[in-house]
Protein backbone atom coordinates (compact mmCIF):
# COMPACT_ATOMS: atom_id res chain seq x y z
CA UNK A 1 0.00 0.00 0.00
CA UNK A 2 1.36 3.43 -0.90
CA UNK A 3 1.90 5.98 1.83
CA UNK A 4 -0.22 9.13 1.76
CA UNK A 5 0.79 12.30 3.53
CA UNK A 6 0.15 16.01 3.54
CA UNK A 7 2.79 18.63 2.70
CA UNK A 8 2.56 21.85 4.71
CA UNK A 9 4.85 24.90 4.37
CA UNK A 10 5.15 27.39 7.24
CA UNK A 11 7.24 30.55 7.78
CA UNK A 12 9.41 30.52 10.89
CA UNK A 13 12.05 32.70 12.49
CA UNK A 14 14.69 32.61 15.22
CA UNK A 15 16.70 35.39 16.80
CA UNK A 16 20.50 35.19 16.39
CA UNK A 17 22.71 37.98 17.79
CA UNK A 18 19.68 40.24 18.05
CA UNK A 19 18.61 39.72 14.43
CA UNK A 20 15.55 37.84 13.22
CA UNK A 21 16.60 35.03 10.86
CA UNK A 22 13.89 33.44 8.78
CA UNK A 23 13.14 30.13 7.09
CA UNK A 24 10.38 28.17 5.39
CA UNK A 25 9.61 24.83 7.03
CA UNK A 26 8.01 22.06 4.99
CA UNK A 27 6.40 19.18 6.88
CA UNK A 28 5.66 15.82 5.31
CA UNK A 29 2.91 14.97 7.77
CA UNK A 30 2.09 11.31 8.40
CA UNK A 31 -0.35 11.82 11.23
CA UNK A 32 1.72 10.39 14.09
CA UNK A 33 3.91 11.79 16.85
CA UNK A 34 7.20 10.01 16.19
CA UNK A 35 10.38 12.06 15.94
CA UNK A 36 11.38 12.77 12.34
CA UNK A 37 14.60 13.62 10.48
CA UNK A 38 15.60 17.24 9.92
CA UNK A 39 16.93 18.43 6.55
CA UNK A 40 18.41 21.95 6.37
CA UNK A 41 18.58 23.45 2.85
CA UNK A 42 20.92 26.39 2.08
CA UNK A 43 20.23 28.33 -1.12
CA UNK A 44 22.78 29.76 -3.55
CA UNK A 45 24.01 33.34 -3.99
CA UNK A 46 21.29 35.83 -4.91
CA UNK A 47 18.60 33.33 -3.93
CA UNK A 48 16.19 32.95 -1.03
CA UNK A 49 14.37 30.05 0.58
CA UNK A 50 11.44 30.59 -1.79
CA UNK A 51 13.77 30.93 -4.76
CA UNK A 52 15.50 27.59 -4.25
CA UNK A 53 12.14 25.88 -3.76
CA UNK A 54 11.12 27.29 -7.15
CA UNK A 55 14.58 26.55 -8.64
CA UNK A 56 14.07 22.87 -7.78
CA UNK A 57 10.37 22.85 -8.77
CA UNK A 58 9.54 22.09 -5.13
CA UNK A 59 11.12 18.64 -5.52
CA UNK A 60 13.30 19.17 -2.42
CA UNK A 61 10.08 19.26 -0.37
CA UNK A 62 10.00 15.48 -0.72
CA UNK A 63 13.55 14.75 0.48
CA UNK A 64 12.95 12.02 3.04
CA UNK A 65 9.18 12.31 2.62
CA UNK A 66 8.58 8.63 3.36
CA UNK A 67 10.28 9.07 6.72
CA UNK A 68 8.25 12.20 7.48
CA UNK A 69 11.32 14.46 7.28
CA UNK A 70 11.09 18.17 8.03
CA UNK A 71 12.72 20.19 5.24
CA UNK A 72 13.76 23.67 6.40
CA UNK A 73 14.81 26.18 3.75
CA UNK A 74 16.90 28.81 5.52
CA UNK A 75 17.24 32.41 4.29
CA UNK A 76 20.71 33.92 4.05
CA UNK A 77 21.48 37.52 4.94
CA UNK A 78 20.80 39.69 1.89
CA UNK A 79 20.69 36.50 -0.21
CA UNK A 80 24.15 35.24 0.80
CA UNK A 81 25.85 33.06 3.41
CA UNK A 82 28.91 33.81 5.51
CA UNK A 83 30.80 30.70 4.45
CA UNK A 84 34.39 29.87 5.44
CA UNK A 85 36.12 31.16 2.31
CA UNK A 86 38.67 33.92 2.89
CA UNK A 87 37.55 35.54 -0.37
CA UNK A 88 33.96 36.40 0.52
CA UNK A 89 32.82 39.96 -0.18
CA UNK A 90 29.12 39.38 0.47
CA UNK A 91 27.04 41.40 2.93
CA UNK A 92 26.80 38.26 5.08
CA UNK A 93 30.56 38.48 5.68
CA UNK A 94 30.71 42.29 5.84
CA UNK A 95 27.92 42.40 8.42
CA UNK A 96 29.47 39.58 10.46
CA UNK A 97 26.53 37.18 10.26
CA UNK A 98 26.94 34.08 12.40
CA UNK A 99 25.35 31.55 10.09
CA UNK A 100 26.69 28.61 12.07
CA UNK A 101 24.73 29.89 15.07
CA UNK A 102 21.71 30.32 12.78
CA UNK A 103 21.93 26.66 11.74
CA UNK A 104 22.12 25.58 15.39
CA UNK A 105 19.16 27.79 16.33
CA UNK A 106 17.14 26.41 13.42
CA UNK A 107 17.80 22.85 14.60
CA UNK A 108 16.72 23.77 18.13
CA UNK A 109 13.46 25.28 16.82
CA UNK A 110 12.71 22.26 14.63
CA UNK A 111 13.30 19.90 17.56
CA UNK A 112 11.07 21.91 19.90
CA UNK A 113 8.25 22.90 17.56
CA UNK A 114 8.18 20.21 14.87
CA UNK A 115 9.23 17.08 16.78
CA UNK A 116 12.48 16.89 14.85
CA UNK A 117 15.05 14.32 15.85
CA UNK A 118 18.31 16.02 16.93
CA UNK A 119 20.16 12.76 16.19
CA UNK A 120 19.05 12.87 12.52
CA UNK A 121 20.07 16.24 11.12
CA UNK A 122 21.23 16.56 7.51
CA UNK A 123 22.48 19.59 5.56
CA UNK A 124 22.05 20.28 1.83
CA UNK A 125 23.54 23.29 0.06
CA UNK A 126 23.74 24.65 -3.50
CA UNK A 127 26.59 26.91 -4.68
CA UNK A 128 27.16 29.50 -1.90
CA UNK A 129 24.87 27.31 0.19
CA UNK A 130 27.16 24.38 -0.60
CA UNK A 131 30.06 26.42 0.73
CA UNK A 132 27.99 27.06 3.87
CA UNK A 133 27.47 23.31 4.28
CA UNK A 134 31.24 22.87 3.92
CA UNK A 135 31.64 25.29 6.83
CA UNK A 136 29.12 23.34 8.92
CA UNK A 137 30.94 20.07 8.18
CA UNK A 138 34.12 21.55 9.61
CA UNK A 139 32.68 23.61 12.48
CA UNK A 140 29.67 21.64 13.79
CA UNK A 141 29.98 18.06 12.51
CA UNK A 142 28.71 16.74 15.85
CA UNK A 143 25.27 18.18 14.99
CA UNK A 144 25.06 16.47 11.57
CA UNK A 145 24.77 12.90 10.33
CA UNK A 146 25.14 13.66 6.61
CA UNK A 147 25.74 16.41 4.07
CA UNK A 148 25.08 17.05 0.38
CA UNK A 149 27.10 19.66 -1.53
CA UNK A 150 25.75 20.75 -4.92
CA UNK A 151 27.74 22.84 -7.42
CA UNK A 152 30.41 23.77 -4.86
CA UNK A 153 33.91 22.48 -4.21
CA UNK A 154 36.34 22.50 -1.34
CA UNK A 155 38.43 25.67 -1.48
CA UNK A 156 42.21 25.55 -1.51
CA UNK A 157 43.77 25.64 2.00
CA UNK A 158 44.89 29.27 1.76
CA UNK A 159 41.32 30.31 0.92
CA UNK A 160 39.69 28.32 3.74
CA UNK A 161 39.43 29.65 7.29
CA UNK A 162 36.81 27.85 9.39
CA UNK A 163 36.67 28.75 13.06
CA UNK A 164 37.93 25.96 15.34
CA UNK A 165 37.65 23.21 12.70
CA UNK A 166 36.84 19.66 13.79
CA UNK A 167 37.73 16.35 12.13
CA UNK A 168 34.61 14.23 12.78
CA UNK A 169 33.85 12.04 9.76
CA UNK A 170 30.51 12.48 7.97
CA UNK A 171 28.87 10.90 4.92
CA UNK A 172 29.20 13.44 2.09
CA UNK A 173 27.43 13.49 -1.27
CA UNK A 174 28.60 15.82 -4.04
CA UNK A 175 27.02 16.71 -7.38
CA UNK A 176 28.67 18.82 -10.07
CA UNK A 177 28.34 19.62 -13.78
CA UNK A 178 31.43 19.36 -15.98
CA UNK A 179 30.52 22.60 -17.79
CA UNK A 180 29.73 24.68 -14.70
CA UNK A 181 30.55 28.29 -15.69
CA UNK A 182 30.65 29.60 -12.10
CA UNK A 183 32.39 26.89 -10.05
CA UNK A 184 34.67 24.99 -12.46
CA UNK A 185 34.41 21.20 -12.26
CA UNK A 186 38.15 20.97 -12.93
CA UNK A 187 38.95 23.45 -10.16
CA UNK A 188 40.28 26.98 -10.30
CA UNK A 189 38.73 30.41 -9.77
CA UNK A 190 35.06 30.49 -8.80
CA UNK A 191 33.25 33.55 -10.14
CA UNK A 192 29.75 34.95 -9.81
CA UNK A 193 28.45 34.98 -13.40
CA UNK A 194 32.02 35.21 -14.76
CA UNK A 195 33.02 38.16 -12.55
CA UNK A 196 33.45 38.91 -8.83
CA UNK A 197 36.07 36.23 -8.05
CA UNK A 198 35.29 34.01 -5.06
CA UNK A 199 38.72 32.40 -4.70
CA UNK A 200 40.44 29.24 -5.86
CA UNK A 201 38.89 25.84 -5.32
CA UNK A 202 39.77 22.20 -5.79
CA UNK A 203 38.21 20.19 -8.60
CA UNK A 204 35.04 18.22 -7.92
CA UNK A 205 37.04 14.98 -8.05
CA UNK A 206 39.70 16.39 -5.69
CA UNK A 207 36.90 17.50 -3.36
CA UNK A 208 35.48 13.97 -3.23
CA UNK A 209 38.97 12.59 -2.56
CA UNK A 210 39.47 15.21 0.19
CA UNK A 211 36.36 14.03 2.06
CA UNK A 212 37.27 10.38 1.50
CA UNK A 213 40.66 11.02 3.15
CA UNK A 214 38.95 12.98 5.91
CA UNK A 215 36.74 9.94 6.53
CA UNK A 216 39.77 7.65 6.64
CA UNK A 217 38.94 5.83 3.41
CA UNK A 218 41.97 4.28 1.70
CA UNK A 219 40.15 2.07 -0.81
CA UNK A 220 40.15 3.21 -4.44
CA UNK A 221 36.86 4.69 -5.68
CA UNK A 222 34.54 2.88 -8.07
CA UNK A 223 32.63 4.63 -10.85
CA UNK A 224 29.38 3.47 -12.43
CA UNK A 225 27.11 4.98 -15.08
CA UNK A 226 23.76 6.23 -13.79
CA UNK A 227 22.55 7.44 -17.19
CA UNK A 228 24.00 8.52 -20.53
CA UNK A 229 24.91 11.85 -18.93
CA UNK A 230 25.64 11.00 -15.29
CA UNK A 231 28.39 8.99 -13.58
CA UNK A 232 28.48 8.08 -9.89
CA UNK A 233 31.80 7.68 -8.08
CA UNK A 234 31.69 5.99 -4.67
CA UNK A 235 34.32 5.92 -1.95
CA UNK A 236 33.36 3.04 0.32
CA UNK A 237 35.20 1.16 3.04
CA UNK A 238 33.82 -0.92 5.93
CA UNK A 239 33.83 1.03 9.18
CA UNK A 240 34.10 4.41 7.45
CA UNK A 241 31.58 7.03 6.36
CA UNK A 242 31.05 6.96 2.60
CA UNK A 243 31.54 9.69 -0.02
CA UNK A 244 29.70 9.86 -3.36
CA UNK A 245 30.28 12.17 -6.32
CA UNK A 246 27.71 12.53 -9.10
CA UNK A 247 29.38 13.89 -12.24
CA UNK A 248 26.91 15.43 -14.68
CA UNK A 249 28.51 15.52 -18.12
CA UNK A 250 27.89 18.82 -19.93
CA UNK A 251 25.95 19.98 -16.88
CA UNK A 252 26.02 23.61 -15.78
CA UNK A 253 25.66 25.43 -12.46
CA UNK A 254 22.28 23.84 -11.90
CA UNK A 255 20.40 21.24 -9.88
CA UNK A 256 19.42 18.23 -12.00
CA UNK A 257 15.84 17.05 -11.89
CA UNK A 258 12.99 15.86 -14.09
CA UNK A 259 10.97 19.03 -13.48
CA UNK A 260 13.61 21.73 -13.07
CA UNK A 261 14.12 24.45 -15.70
CA UNK A 262 16.93 27.02 -15.45
CA UNK A 263 18.16 29.88 -17.72
CA UNK A 264 20.77 28.02 -19.79
CA UNK A 265 22.46 31.15 -21.16
CA UNK A 266 23.48 32.18 -17.61
CA UNK A 267 24.27 28.96 -15.81
CA UNK A 268 24.49 26.23 -18.43
CA UNK A 269 22.63 23.03 -19.20
CA UNK A 270 20.32 21.27 -16.73
CA UNK A 271 20.25 17.48 -16.72
CA UNK A 272 16.76 15.95 -16.52
CA UNK A 273 17.77 12.30 -16.15
CA UNK A 274 18.93 12.54 -12.54
CA UNK A 275 16.48 13.09 -9.67
CA UNK A 276 18.57 15.08 -7.19
CA UNK A 277 16.00 14.91 -4.39
CA UNK A 278 15.80 11.14 -4.83
CA UNK A 279 19.59 10.79 -4.89
CA UNK A 280 19.89 12.78 -1.65
CA UNK A 281 17.14 10.75 0.01
CA UNK A 282 18.88 7.51 -1.00
CA UNK A 283 22.31 8.68 0.14
CA UNK A 284 20.98 9.87 3.49
CA UNK A 285 19.07 6.61 3.99
CA UNK A 286 15.83 8.51 4.60
CA UNK A 287 13.37 5.73 3.90
CA UNK A 288 10.46 4.77 6.11
CA UNK A 289 12.65 2.47 8.20
CA UNK A 290 14.88 5.37 9.35
CA UNK A 291 12.16 6.88 11.52
CA UNK A 292 12.78 6.95 15.25
CA UNK A 293 10.11 6.12 17.82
Amino acid sequence: MSTTYEVKASPESVVVDGRARTMTVVQNQHGDARKVPIVLVFHGSMQTADAIRSFTANTFDRIGSESGAIVAYLNGHKKHWNDARVVNTSAARADGMDDVAFAKAAIDLLVRRYNGNPAQVFAVGFSNGGQMVIRLIHEMPEALVGAAILSATQTVPENFAPAAPQDKALPVMLMHGTEDPIVPYAGGMAKMYRFRPRGLGLSAEETAAYYARRNGITNAPTTTSVSAQVDRTDYVQPGHQSVTLYTVREGGHTIPGPKTAHPRFLIGRTDHTLDTAGAITEFFGLDAHSRQA
